[in-house]
C-alpha cells in the first residue's frame, strides 16, 4: 500500500464511527458539521507536508474550520481512539507481537515553543521536544508520549508504557514479555519501572567494556525496531519539526501517524 495522503473508503468506515461518537448536536440547533472526511484529508496533508494551517490547499475547505476541529479531536482523544481501533484489529488477528517490545525517544526541533518544550542538548540549547514511543516486536507503535527535549529518556519510560492505547496482555511464565532498551535506561529507576510492569529487561550496559559480554549471552535485543519506527514517523514533516504550541496538538499528530502505520500493516495482512 502506498503512503497514505487521503482517507480511503475502508479506513473512513473506521474513522467515521469514532467521529460520530465524539460529536453531539446542540439542542439549540445550528449548522451541521462540515465535511469530516475532507477535513481529515486536510489534517493528513498537514501531517505529511508540515505546511502551516493557513497554507492548506483550498480543496480541503476552510483552514480555520479544519484547525478548530483538529484541536477538538485532539483534546477529546479521538486520534488515540483511531489508533487503538486499528491496533485492536491486528490484535484480534494475533498479529501484535507482544513477546518482544522496545522503547526509545527522539529529539526534535520546536520552532514556536509552548508546553513540553525545553533546551535541546544536541542543538546548541535551542527549543526542542522529545517523542517517546513503545513498539511491539515488529515495530508497530503501541504507546507514545511527548516531553521537553531536556527530559531524560528513562524518566519517560513509565509514562510511555502506561500510554499503550489497547489493553496489554498480562505477562505469564509461559508467555513473558521482553522489553529492549538502550544504554540510556541502564539505571535503577528504569529497572524499577520495568519490574513494576512485569517485563523481562534487556538493557544495553552503559559501560562499553561490558557490552561485548552482554551480547555474547545470546539476548535477542530488538532495539533497532523502535529506531526504525521513529525514522518512519520522522518522514512526516509535521512531526519532524514541531510547529504546534499546544503539546496536545502535537501528540494528536503523533497518534494519528501511529494509527496510519498500523492501518498499512493491517492492509498488507488482509491482502495476503
Amino acid at each position: 500500500m502506498d503512503t497514505i495522503w487521503e482517507v480511503c473508503e475502508d479506513l473512513w468506515t473506521r474513522i467515521k464511527a469514532i467521529l460520530q461518537q465524539d460529536w453531539r448536536p446542540s439542542p439549540k440547533g445550528g449548522q451541521p458539521p462540515a465535511d469530516w472526511r475532507l477535513m481529515f484529508n486536510g489534517i493528513i496533508h498537514r501531517l505529511r507536508s508540515g505546511c502551516q494551517w493557513n497554507h492548506l490547499p483550498k480543496q480541503f475547505g476552510s483552514d480555520r474550520t479544519i484547525h478548530r476541529w483538529f484541536q477538538r479531536w485532539c483534546r477529546n482523544g479521538v486520534m488515540a481512539q483511531i489508533w487503538a481501533v486499528l491496533v485492536d484489529e491486528r490484535d484480534e488477528l494475533a498479529a501484535v507481537q507482544w513477546e518482544w517490545q522496545s522503547a526509545d525517544g527522539r529529539l526534535g526541533k520546536a520552532r514556536f515553543g509552548g508546553k513540553k518544550v525545553g533546551k535541546n542538548p544536541t542543538d546548541r540549547g535551542k527549543n526542542g521536544t522529545k517523542p517517546s514511543v513503545l513498539v511491539d516486536g515488529a515495530g508497530g507503535p503501541l504507546g507514545a508520549v511527548v516531553a521537553a527535549a531536556n527530559v531524560n529518556d528513562h524518566l519517560l519510560l513509565g509514562q510511555t508504557i502506561e500510554a499503550i492505547v489497547v489493553e496489554r496482555p498480562r505477562p505469564t511464565t509461559r508467555r513473558p514479555q521482553h522489553l529492549c532498551l538502550d544504554a540510556d535506561y541502564d539505571n535503577p529507576a528504569s529497572r524499577e519501572v520495568v519490574a513494576a510492569h512485569r517485563y523481562t529487561p534487556h538493557i544495553c550496559p552503559a559501560k562499553k567494556e561490558q557490552r561485548g559480554r552482554w551480547r555474547r549471552r545470546g539476548y535477542r535485543a530488538r532495539r533497532w525496531v523502535v529506531e526504525r519506527t521513529l525514522a518512519w514517523l520522522s518522514k512526516c514533516r509535521g512531526l519532524l519539526v514541531r510547529y504546534d504550541k499546544h503539546d496536545v496538538n502535537y501528540l494528536g499528530l503523533l497518534q494519528l501517524a501511529c494509527g496510519l502505520l498500523w492501518y498499512r500493516r493491517l492492509h498488507r495482512l488482509q491482502a495476503t
